[in-house]
C-alpha cells in the first residue's frame, strides 16, 4: 500500500498558495535575518555537509534563520535523499517512527519517500518502527519540504522519522541505524533535524539559555547537551534529532567532525516583542577536510 501524506499546517504556517509560498521562501532568503539573497543551486554534488539543525516554526517567525541552512545546502547541489528526523508533537505512533513509503504533498508538489532506506534504517534499529500515525498531524518535517522543493524541485527524495522517545540511548542508536543503512544503500544524504529552541520566555533568559545548550552542540557534546538542557530546563523540543544529529556526524566522520552556529534569533528579533519568544538556529554539520 502506499501512502499519500497531505499537509496539515498549510495555510497556517506558511501559504496554502503555491505562489505566495514561493515568495514566502524566497522572502525568508532576502529577509534582514536571512543570507540576505536568494541562493543558485551548484549544477554539481558537493558533499560537504553532513547535515543542519534547523528551526520549524511559521515562515514569518522562523523562515529566515532556516534559510541560512537551505542557502548553504543548496550551493552543495541535490541530495538524493534528505533525512528529517523532527519530533512527536502529538502523542500519536511508535518511540520512533519512520515513514515507510509513498509521497509528501506540499502546495509545491510531491516528495517521493525513499522506502529502501526506511526500511533499512527500521532494519537496524532497536526503536524505529514504520508507522505513519506519528505523522498524520505532526508539523516539523512537514515544515522543511517546501524550501527544499523550492530548490531542488523534486529531484530528491525524503525520509521522514519523527521520535516521541528523546533520550540518548535512543538517539545513539538511531544514529547508528542511519549510518548503517546509508552505508549499506550507497545514498548520498543530507540529515536536518528540526527543532525549535527555548519556548515562550523573555528574550534575554532565551537568549542566555539557548547559547549554552549550542555551546553543548558545536562541541559535538549530545551528552553535555542533554544534561545542560535538563539542568537549565531549556524547552528545545527536538533534543532526540539533535543528539540524532550529533551522533551521526562523529559516527560519520570520527575525529573530522565539526559543526558551526549559522544563525541564532528569537522570535522577538522578528516582531519586536520580546516579552515571550521562541529560539532559532541553524546549525551546520560538516567534516574537515
Amino acid at each position: 500500500m502506499e501512502h499519500v501524506r497531505r499537509p496539515v499546517v498549510a495555510g497556517f504556517f506558511y501559504s496554502s498558495d503555491s505562489a505566495e509560498l514561493s515568495k514566502s521562501v524566497e522572502s525568508s532568503f532576502k529577509h534582514g535575518l536571512g543570507p540576505g539573497s536568494i541562493p543558485t543551486v551548484s549544477d554539481f554534488r558537493l558533499k560537504e555537509s553532513v547535515g543542519f539543525v534547523v528551526p520549524h516554526a511559521g515562515y514569518i517567525y522562523s523562515g529566515p534563520i532556516a534559510a541560512h541552512a537551505y542557502y548553504k545546502l543548496a550551493l552543495e547541489g541535490v541530495p538524493q535523499t534528505v533525512i528529517i528526523v523532527g519530533t512527536n508533537h502529538t502523542g500519536y505512533g511508535a518511540l520512533v517512527s519512520v515513514y515507510p513509503r509513498g509521497k509528501w504533498l506540499t502546495p509545491l508538489g510531491g516528495v517521493e519517500v525513499d522506502g529502501e532506506l526506511a526500511r533499512g534504517v527500521v532494519s537496524e534499529s532497536s526503536y524505529a518502527e514504520e508507522d505513519v500515525y506519528a505523522h498524520v498531524d505532526e508539523h516539523s518535517v512537514e515544515v522543511q519540504l517546501p524550501f527544499l522543493q523550492y530548490l531542488f524541485g523534486s529531484r530528491f527524495r525524503v525520509l521522514p522519522i519523527v521520535i516521541m522517545m528523546h533520550s540518548l540511548e535512543v538517539s545513539r542508536d538511531l544514529a547508528k541505524a542511519i549510518y548503517n543503512a546509508v552505508t549499506k544503500s550507497g545514498r548520498d544524504v543530507v540529515l536536518l533535524a528540526s527543532s525549535d529552541m527555548t519556548h515562550y520566555e523573555p528574550h534575554s533568559a532565551a537568549v542566555k539559555k539557548d547559547l549554552k545548550a549550542i555551546e553543548k552542540i558545536i562541541s559535538l557534546d549530545a551528552e553535555g547537551f542533554y544534561k545542560t538542557m535538563s539542568e537549565l530546563d531549556i524547552s528545545i523540543c527536538g533534543p532526540g534529532g539533535i543528539m540524532t544529529l550529533i551522533e551521526y556526524a562523529k559516527t560519520t566522520g570520527a575525529e573530522k567532525a565539526r559543526a558551526e552556529l549559522l544563525k541564532y534569533a528569537t522570535s522577538g528579533d522578528v516582531t519586536g516583542d520580546k516579552s515571550a519568544v521562541v529560539g532559532y538556529a541553524s546549525i551546520r554539520f560538516y567534516l574537515a577536510k
